[in-house]
């Protein structure tokens, strides 16, 4: 039985909270004192295990006393970094010079028009226009988010679906960062907004190919997409058909439409399972037929050719394999292969057109682009010129063309879109963005090593520097990592990054397992029961550039957002002394109480992650690197906490209850600091220039601990 014990009133907290501000802002001057969080002691019992948790209460969301406390940790943290404000400006303008603020996206051809996006100086958000006929024709403003984002503190564009007659625009927008959206219908003839207002959407919506019916899913009350709903135009939101209702909590729901646009796909997943339906695009009122029933560790998605479905599926495939069967007997399992599994390659991505099908797959930590000619069944590999790069297909929005688009980038070359003919194999460079400030690629280095694991595993390292570095253990290094959901942490550009390599750091990225990098295997050696290679991979990753003299420990800053985030966490309690800087960013570190919390979105879903910790088994593995639950008294490396008051994803209260415990114990004077966007969610601030703020404080954080003033 779970019991509360309530210690102290709301008003000694007030109190406590005031009167450290007042310290903050009056009495210490250049040493601000960092606000108290109070001790409320909350017990439970689970598996014959007491647990207290002191600062349970911060859950208590818009509560006085949980606002001033996180009022009072921002002001902490803005006195505290008060000193680095010409630094952050510095870096701010350095990296917005690099930016060419007025720009033009390359235009996406759909039948006889021409989508693209641009941006403006000055102006925190994209414009969406078109042109008709040709890009010589007059401008057609879809959407200005400048305009539409005025009087709010943040603006995220979710749908955007154009009317397969291109006559009407169906968006979504969230004003909170919560990622529950609002959808608007715009007729773009008239430039007027139709009466359909449909609120608290979540994902994406399809138009049905009669140009008047749209599909969308809304969530429950743990904010699980599991609804899908049909609306006709023109009629109430009361009125709107409920198409599906998924009542397994491991299970979301989401609409898509094949390439083709013939047909609409129902998708059901959850991390390790997934069931597709699929129905018309022409028959919006008929039912969605199931391709093939849900099964457990069993994920499969389907892609439409002609009379055929091809289905990219791990089932006895751990890498997944490619089949194709006709839809007349889809249901009846007649699968035949189109490409088999492999050990050493991954298939992550199908793209299907009228004769050829394009195959993105992982090997050796890259990606690769196989082209397969559907008429022959011949196939040939897209060749790319570095070592490290990444590559991912974008803006094919045609069934029938010859024309593959991908996008091109590495992390020493700037995005790049190419057009690739897959008959003729050849390429043509349609735009690579500009990097101004006299930027030259040939001025940085770019390699990969490897670290050996504790199991003996060799775990990649991506790295890039300013030529000439002397590896003499002299220099700061930046490592990042991620690791969870089968994700793989890329090797891309940025000209923000130029920031830190310009002032001699090494920039490392840790291909730990959790993430695909390496295959399926890779993952699954990362999850679950075996998530602590993930965290073991990652300070390898950190020795491993300390033993190679790149950098050392009194110069490593480690860094991980989100799911990351618990990865930095749980290396910061597990080796405090590897680093001298943190960056946890919306970091998932309250493990186990989230997990037992059933109330919180994600968590049913994701069991087949990290477990559930109702099972003994799971509860007591989790307890070895739950990061807030192995906050110790010792010392600890300098440490930067984010958070966003509305994030979904990663509650506000866990980067703020890791911040209050590691306040309390740590037995060093290193800065510690929690910053928490209180208009925001997860991906933080939603313009462009306060983004690159954001970027800005974390890098004055970062040098002015190194001391690197300039």
């Amino acid at each position: 039985m779970r019991q509360v014990i309530r210690a102290g009133s709301i008003f000694a907290v007030i109190l406590t909270v005031l009167c450290s501000t007042a310290l903050i802002v009056s009495c210490v001057g250049p040493a601000p004192q960092p606000p108290a969080a109070k001790i409320e002691p909350k017990t439970d019992t689970i598996h014959g295990d007491v647990r207290v948790d002191n600062y349970y209460w911060l859950k208590d969301r818009g509560t006085s006393e949980v606002t001033a406390y996180l009022e009072a940790e921002n002001l902490y943290t803005e006195e505290v970094m008060k000193h680095t404000k010409d630094l952050q400006e510095k870096l701010f303008q350095e990296m917005r010079g690099r930016i060419k603020e007025t720009d033009l996206s390359v235009p996406t051809r759909k039948d006889s028009f021409y989508y693209y996006s641009r941006t403006e100086e000055g102006k925190q958000y994209s414009i969406y226009c078109r042109k008709k006929g040709n890009l010589e024709a007059s401008e057609e403003i879809i959407l200005d988010q400048n305009q539409m984002a005025q009087g709010y503190g943040f603006f995220g564009l979710g749908v955007y679906s154009v009317s397969p007659d291109h006559r009407l625009l169906a968006y979504a927008v969230d004003t909170s960062g919560s990622e529950s959206y609002t959808l608007f219908v715009k007729d773009l003839t008239t430039g007027t907004m139709l009466g359909d207002t449909i609120p608290d959407i979540m994902g994406p919506a399809e138009w049905a190919a009669d140009n008047k019916t749209l599909f969308y899913t809304t969530y429950d009350e743990i904010r699980r997409p599991d609804k899908l709903w049909r609306h006709e135009l023109g009629t109430s939101r009361t009125d709107d058909a409920l198409i599906y209702d998924e009542k397994d909590q491991r299970f979301m729901a989401g609409i898509g439409k094949s390439l083709s646009e013939e047909y609409l796909f129902l998708e059901l997943y959850s991390n390790n399972s997934a069931e597709v339906r699929f129905l018309r695009a022409d028959n919006p009122t008929g039912a969605f037929e199931i391709l093939l029933p849900r099964k457990d560790e069993v994920e499969y998605s389907v892609y439409h050719h002609g009379a055929e479905f091809y289905v990219l599926t791990n089932d006895n495939a751990e890498n997944f394999k490619v089949l194709k069967t006709s839809i007349q007997a889809a249901g009846q399992r007649t699968w035949e292969p189109v490409i088999e599994h492999r050990d050493s390659v991954l298939i992550e991505n199908l793209y299907l057109f009228e004769n050829h099908m394009a195959a993105l797959e992982r090997e050796n930590g890259l990606r690769q682009l196989r082209v397969i000619d559907l008429r022959d069944g011949r196939s040939h590999y897209v060749e790319f010129p570095e070592p490290i790069y990444l590559i991912a297909p974008s803006g094919n929005a045609e069934y029938k063309t010859n024309l593959l688009r991908f996008t091109y980038t590495s992390l020493v070359t700037p995005m790049s879109i190419y057009d690739y003919d897959m008959i003729s194999q050849q390429r043509e460079l349609l735009k690579q963005y500009e990097v101004l400030g006299g930027y030259k690629p040939e001025d940085y280095s770019s390699e990969r090593i490897f670290a050996r694991a504790p199991d003996g595993i060799l775990v990649p390292i991506s790295m890039v520097y300013k030529k000439g570095l002397q590896k003499d253990g002299s220099h700061p290094c930046y490592l990042y990592g991620y690791g969870a959901y089968g994700y793989s942490m890329e090797p891309y550009f940025s000209s923000s990054r130029l920031s830190l390599l310009d002032r001699g750091f090494v920039f490392a990225i840790a291909h730990v397992r959790g993430g695909s990098e390496l295959g399926r295997w890779w993952y699954e050696d990362g999850r679950r029961l075996k998530k602590m290679n993930t965290f073991t991979d990652f300070i390898s990753c950190g020795e491993q550039l300390i033993a190679e003299k790149y950098t050392s420990a009194d110069k490593l800053v480690i860094s991980g957002a989100s799911a990351g985030g618990l990865t930095v966490g749980a290396v910061l309690t597990l080796r405090p002394d590897l680093c001298r800087v943190v960056i946890a960013d919306v970091p998932f570190v309250d493990v186990i109480n989230t997990m037992l919390d059933s109330t919180i979105p994600l968590t049913v879903n994701e069991y087949t992650e990290w477990g559930n910790p109702g099972e003994k088994e799971y509860y007591d593995y989790m307890l070895k690197y739950s990061p807030y639950d192995n906050v110790r008294a010792t010392a600890y490396p300098n440490i930067l906490v984010t958070g966003g008051l509305n994030d979904p994803n990663v509650q506000y209260w866990e980067p703020a209850k890791f911040t209050a415990k590691l306040r309390a114990l740590k037995t060093d004077q290193n800065r510690l600091l929690l910053k928490t966007n209180m208009g925001a969610g997860h991906g933080g601030p939603s313009g462009r220039y306060d983004y690159l703020r954001d970027t800005a404080f974390e890098y004055a954080f970062v040098l002015d601990v190194m001391g690197i003033r300039d």
